[in-house]
């Protein structure tokens, strides 16, 4: 066990979160309750707190593990994953970000309420926090293989110290404690990433990373060092997570939240020539990392899911290790505030107050997200001991939100039928699922995880041909509905 390293990240750790958080406390006493404090950190977040949170809410487990695991599968495409994310950020900043902080809203269902009646709205809600809930258990095995590599306990084990943090990152002060918390670990993250690809090179025969591009040449696998990798991984692998990340996280509530948090559209816009270089980059640290794991022996054995994290631990200077760890672990703490935040926010707005208690004041909205938290992360703790490939996992459940995007931009931008809708939603699961827990693939000569591919076939060709065929409204845009509400919403803010 490494001990100075692990009691140095936990003293980091436990360090910043209660003292960003008692901070928080302090300043926010002078100030009164506004709706949607919580969850939405009073929509004032400045473009700094709100570029960063983009940045790192889909720099999670993903990004640092699952490309250091998919490095040993795919080797320098991994970075295709990242290359996604950048795309994914400028179609945020520039498009459905400004939509969900125009209209106002709190949660991403709320759009197919005024779009295509309660009935989508409950059926997306579901489907939203279960996809959600399932990033938070890939989240939750993140922060047990960081953990474990530290100590050499199990990943479940690590899981379950790691998640009491990750519900500390969120439960003190919601929104805006998970925005300040990151504006911190941004900062230490970036500088220990690129100490530590500087310290790794001198550990390699060379004093530099000449000998990785030699294992791999002499081994014949030079595809490995190109970020095309070959014709079917660039097909099946890159172009599909361009697919499933762009399709479905411009459109996620874990994603949207921190831009209706945004003091303004402005604010976003902003953010974008933060939060795209800055989660663009990390992608490339982590391919040369992982690519580097498989070349050492002792480090290969140990296999892809831990191999990368223990040659840092045993390479680095201790000082430098600990701190790279401690920030690969805040960036995973940080996606898992979110994906436990996320889904408490959609159960608690779209079915508790929308069903039950219209009514209900702030204080009990605030009480019941933070109890789904929790119970959230308990739930994820217990099962992300299956452990299963983390980007494989990942595109599976980017897919059910592919159709979510195409039906707010078709309901947004051409016409709104909710039979047509709801029609899309249906049609686009159920491919998606016969993909993965059929013999269709294989029956079809098609098994190199094309599930993105599936979904957006199926759901371009139900909505285009049903609305087409049925009669609906106008699109939203184009409608009066849309010019009364934001009527509504000027008086409100100068209100």
């Amino acid at each position: 066990m490494n001990t100075g390293i692990l009691i140095a990240v936990l003293i980091y750790e436990i360090g910043i979160i209660l003292g960003v958080g008692l901070w928080l406390a302090r300043r926010e006493a002078k100030h009164p309750k506004r709706e949607g404090d919580f969850a939405l950190a009073g929509r004032d977040l400045p473009v700094p707190v709100v570029a960063i949170t983009l940045a790192l809410t889909v720099l999670g487990t993903a990004h640092i593990l699952g490309v250091f695991e998919m490095a040993w599968v795919f080797g320098a495409a991994a970075v295709w994953f990242s290359i996604a994310h950048v795309i994914l950020l400028v179609l945020v900043c520039l498009t459905t970000g400004l939509w969900v902080r125009r209209l106002g809203l709190t949660t991403v269902p709320e759009i197919l309420d005024m779009l295509y009646g309660r009935g989508t709205r409950l059926l997306v809600s579901c489907t939203m926090a279960g996809v959600i809930f399932g990033i938070l258990t890939i989240e939750t095995q993140g922060i047990g293989i960081i953990i474990s590599s530290m100590t050499g306990w199990t990943i479940t084990n690590g899981a379950v110290v790691g998640g009491i943090l990750g519900i500390f990152y969120v439960v003190l002060a919601g929104m805006k404690e998970i925005g300040w918390l990151n504006l911190v670990n941004a900062v230490v993250m970036y500088v220990g990433l690129i100490l530590a690809t500087i310290f790794l090179a001198f550990k390699l025969p060379g004093g530099n990373y000449g000998s990785v591009a030699e294992f791999y040449t002499s081994s014949g696998d030079d595809f490995m060092l190109n970020i095309y990798g070959t014709p079917e991984i660039f097909f099946a692998f890159a172009v599909g997570s361009v697919i499933a990340v762009v399709f479905s996280q411009s459109i996620n509530q874990m994603l949207m939240q921190p831009c209706m948090s945004a003091a303004s559209e402005k604010t976003i816009r902003k953010a974008l020539w933060i939060a795209a270089p800055l989660n663009g980059m990390f992608g490339v640290f982590a391919v040369v990392i992982g690519l580097t794991a498989k070349t050492i022996p002792e480090f290969a054995a140990l296999g892809p899911k831990v191999a990368a994290t223990t040659m840092l631990i045993n390479y680095l200077p201790t000082w430098l290790a600990a701190v790279l760890l401690a920030s690969f672990l805040a960036a995973i703490l940080s996606t898992f505030a979110m994906t436990s935040l996320a889904p408490a926010t959609i159960v608690t707005v779209d079915i508790y107050k929308n069903l039950y208690r219209p009514n209900a004041s702030e204080a009990e909205l605030t009480r019941v997200m933070r109890t789904l938290i929790i119970t959230l992360a308990i739930i994820a703790m217990s099962v992300a001991s299956f452990l299963p490939p983390i980007l494989a996992a990942m595109n599976w459940l980017f897919s059910w939100l592919v159709p979510v995007f195409w039906v707010v931009v078709f309901g947004l931008y051409w016409k709104r039928s909710s039979a047509v809708a709801v029609a899309t939603l249906i049609a686009a699961w159920t491919a998606n699922s016969l993909w993965s827990f059929t013999s269709l693939p294989t029956l079809l000569n098609m098994q190199d995880g094309l599930n993105p591919y599936v979904t957006l076939a199926v759901t371009l060709v139900v909505i285009i041909v049903g609305n087409l065929i049925v009669k609906g409204k106008p699109g939203f845009f184009s409608s009066s509905e849309y010019q009364a509400r934001l009527k509504d919403q000027s008086t409100n803010t100068s209100a």
